[in-house]
């Protein structure tokens, strides 16, 4: 069983609490409050900001050169491409200025940025990929049970569930993969850890803004 595989099978109770979180299960149906949906988007915009940086760093630190280009690509798309969605729905929203960071989105980007700073590359890579990974299986969950016919969500929803984004999450499988296959089952280990945590970061960020969460 490869790494990817495994390490899914270990979270799979965070990824159906998430899909049967209210936040989540409202969004599907279109009928979320708008002012929790407004409050997600514009730390979602705080935190793609910083998560772009981390994969910048990952991509200075991964040995091989072809996943050098690829966390480039990827900082790319957090920095440029998704940030056309927040800009979106900013205009939309009637949003012009950035909100301090919550609580959870602290939390959450300074996890990924001194993971990707101070502990091994490959355990790194593995922090990283649930933010890929579990976005495009919430999108690819809701466009198959509910579709986004007459749902205001609907943007938010193709953009996780597109075909596009689905291939660069499974660019940065391959890359956990092949990572895992060249480590000890120690260090392994250590991937999976760090995997299962942002993980349930996922979870608690989209919950904080179920709160509203504030300090």
């Amino acid at each position: 069983m490869k790494w990817s595989e495994h390490t899914w099978n270990k979270t799979s109770e965070i990824y159906n609490r998430i899909l049967n979180m209210p936040f989540i299960t409202q969004l599907a149906a279109g009928t979320l409050d708008i002012e929790k949906f407004k409050f997600y988007m514009v730390q979602d915009a705080n935190y793609l900001e910083y998560f772009g940086r981390t994969l910048s760093l990952i991509a200075a630190r991964v040995p091989d050169i072809g996943d050098v280009l690829h966390f480039i690509r990827f900082a790319e798309g957090a920095i440029v491409v998704e940030n056309e969605l927040h800009e979106s729905y900013f205009k939309e929203f009637g949003i012009e200025e950035k909100a301090a960071l919550s609580p959870t989105c602290h939390h959450y980007i300074h996890f990924m940025q001194s993971t990707a700073a101070l502990a091994q590359v490959e355990t790194a890579v593995a922090a990283v990929l649930p933010c890929f990974w579990i976005y495009k299986k919430v999108g690819d969950f809701i466009l198959e049970s509910q579709g986004t016919i007459h749902n205001p969500y609907r943007n938010w929803i193709n953009t996780y569930a597109g075909d596009e984004f689905g291939l660069l999450v499974q660019k940065a499988i391959d890359i956990c993969d092949k990572a895992a296959e060249q480590c000890t089952l120690a260090q392994q280990e250590k991937m999976t850890e760090a995997f299962i945590t942002a993980s349930r970061l996922e979870w608690a960020f989209w919950n904080s803004a179920w709160e509203k969460e504030k300090w």
